[in-house]
């Protein structure tokens, strides 16, 4: 059975500077100040707040429409085209260019090497290890592997790049090309690509490179700032894509789906939410139908001006900064302005991205080969080994899940993927086995149905209580054993659904008795009530509520029958009544008819 491949772990290095200053106390709040009678508002203008909330409701939904019918005329005339730029944090224990560790989470400049700090006479020392991960990336993003690659210098001055230039691989020159090139990946409707770009759409990347992580900084206003060297030289990936995305959704979905591929083959540290993912995004706008102008970007001919939005660090982030940026671009196209190329910034919850400064070409940062680095020259031999024992990729996992073996929908077998980097898919399998060997030799109906009822478990109750007592994932709380035997017995109507979430409770909160021992020990199993017994709760409950039992009957409010069930389950022995039994006698006794 394929399974996720599990994470590495990172080792820590010797400290080798001085960590950060602490934060500064934050200012207090001041009370309210008081205010006189005359200046409070009249009772009759209050606005009660269930009215409110429902007013800012019906609001939103307007906006909503007003922004939708917006976009989808917008779309007539004007072509929006976006590319993807992502850069993100390699799972690997050293730097690219040195044997600091990469922990980021140790305090400030403790993991530094003399060359991060750009120490004069101090050397770049590649850490093949790195390559690993960076290889498994651009393979399981489909590309091709250069045979042989070199480092360039990108020079820029800023605080948080000491020695004055970058260590990146993208020239581009003859020889000098980054380590991957042509690749793609396919993005699919459940991936949550815009309607209007179908069931599928490919997006081709251009190339996969290596280069150095820059240091993190921090601003204390008025006129400090702090540098933190952990993360200088730690080693990334940027995967740059062609500009062939023409939905910010769509958009939104390319970088959601990147991130998916890269954790799951094991490439990278961690996602966007924990800042391990970075995203730019390039944008233009065209009018449709118009002759091809001399803009080009990546080789296509005939685009609008493109923007750069830096640093995007969410995917709704990605999304709004894009229809924000693409509304700004046709504001200044239809006014008679023009377009320039520039890199723009965006704030959460703003509606518009703001300039940050002009934008650079390759020729501003005077690329040249770095001539204490050798070239990079990667063998068949390990892209093979590597190819052989890559992870299973997305979406085939979504292809085996919803086929003929699990049979769950499309709507499960994503957040299992998805969460909690795997370990909520692989904890799902192990229940799936252990129902297999309790159970063996089950025919394929019952089968399919065991493994629906695990993935409802696994997603739904188990993630509930996991949700109400505000808990990580742990696949120890409950063993996937004690989860399959609960769902064999529900499953086989030795208990009810409502015990089966109690003991499922039980064994949460600590309880490791195993399951059937419970079950015996607290009497719990299920003792089906007779016809009679149901009858006898039936009519108990009917003669206690008279006018109910007219209103179903007269104005045919059968809703009203769950409450009814839920008075036979409350007064009845625990574990005993059976709604669709005690359903059915209502409906017998009430409407004479089953």
């Amino acid at each position: 059975m394929l399974r996720p491949r599990p994470r590495g772990t990172i080792r820590l290095l010797d400290r080798f500077s001085r960590p950060f200053l602490p934060f500064s106390s934050l200012p207090t709040r001041s009370a309210p100040t008081s205010t006189s009678s005359s200046a409070q508002p009249d009772s009759s203008d209050r606005v009660p707040l269930r009215k409110q909330l429902k007013q800012e409701a019906k609001a939103l939904k307007v906006q909503k429409r007003q922004r939708k019918e917006t976009e989808e005329a917008s779309r007539e005339i004007w072509e929006l085209t976006v590319g993807v730029e992502i850069h993100a944090q390699l799972d690997t224990t050293a730097k690219l260019f040195s044997r600091a560790a990469t922990s980021t989470s140790d305090l400030p400049n403790s993991n530094v090497a003399l060359f991060d700090l750009a120490f004069p006479g101090s050397q770049p020392e590649f850490q093949a290890a790195t390559l690993l991960p960076a290889l498994r990336a651009a393979i399981a993003l489909n590309c091709d592997i250069q045979p042989v690659s070199r480092f360039d210098r990108k020079h820029y001055f800023y605080q948080d790049q000491p020695s004055g230039y970058q260590i990146t691989q993208y020239y581009g020159g003859v020889l000098i090309e980054p380590f991957a090139r042509n690749g793609y990946v396919d993005l699919y409707d459940y991936d949550g690509i815009a309607r209007e770009d179908g069931e599928r759409i490919r997006v081709d990347i251009k190339q996969v490179q290596l280069e150095q992580d820059t240091a993190k900084s921090q601003e204390y206003p008025p006129s400090s700032q702090l540098l933190d060297f952990n993360r200088v030289s730690h080693p990334l990936i940027e995967v740059i894509t062609m500009p062939q995305i023409h939905t910010p959704a769509t958009a939104a979905a390319c970088v959601r789906k990147l991130q998916a591929i890269l954790q799951a083959c094991g490439a990278v540290t961690t996602g966007m939410e924990l800042g391990g993912l970075r995203a730019d995004v390039n944008v233009s706008i065209r009018r449709r139908g118009e002759a091809p102008g001399k803009n080009h970007y990546d080789g296509i001919t005939g685009l609008g001006q493109r923007t750069e939005i830096k640093n995007l660090s969410s995917f709704k982030a990605i999304e709004d900064a894009i229809i924000a940026e693409k509304n700004r671009q046709i504001a200044v196209l239809e006014s008679g302005g023009v377009v320039e190329g520039e890199t723009r910034g965006w704030t959460i919850g703003s509606t518009e991205t703001r300039r940050l400064r002009g934008k650079e070409g390759a020729v501003d940062y005077r690329y040249m080969p770095d001539p204490d680095i050798p070239p990079l020259v990667i063998g068949e031999d390990l892209i093979s080994r590597l190819q052989d024992t890559l992870p299973t990729a997305p979406d085939q996992l979504v292809v085996q899940l919803t086929g003929p073996e699990y049979g769950l929908s499309i709507e499960d077998a994503k957040p299992l993927i998805e969460l909690d980097d795997g370990a909520r898919l692989e904890y799902y399998q192990d229940v799936v086995d252990a129902l297999h060997s309790i159970r063996p030799g089950q025919d394929d109906t019952t089968r399919v149905a065991l493994a629906r009822m695990a993935g409802n478990w696994v997603l739904h109750e188990l993630g509930g209580l996991l949700t109400k007592a505000d808990r990580a994932w742990d696949s120890e709380i409950i063993p996937a054993r004690s989860l399959a035997d609960l769902i064999d017995h529900l499953q086989r109507k030795l208990i009810t659904g409502p015990t089966a979430k109690q003991v499922l409770a039980v064994v949460f909160e600590g309880d490791h008795r195993p399951v059937p021992q419970m079950l015996e020990e607290d009497n719990l199993l299920l003792r089906p009530l007779s016809r009679e017994e149901y009858r006898t709760l039936a009519e108990t409950a009917m003669a206690q509520n008279p006018q109910m039992v007219e209103q179903i009957r007269s104005k045919n409010q059968l809703g009203k029958l769950g409450w009814f069930v839920g008075q036979m389950m409350r007064t009845g022995e625990k574990g005993r009544v059976e709604a669709p039994k005690a359903e059915e006698v209502l409906r017998e006794l009430i409407l004479g008819k089953a």
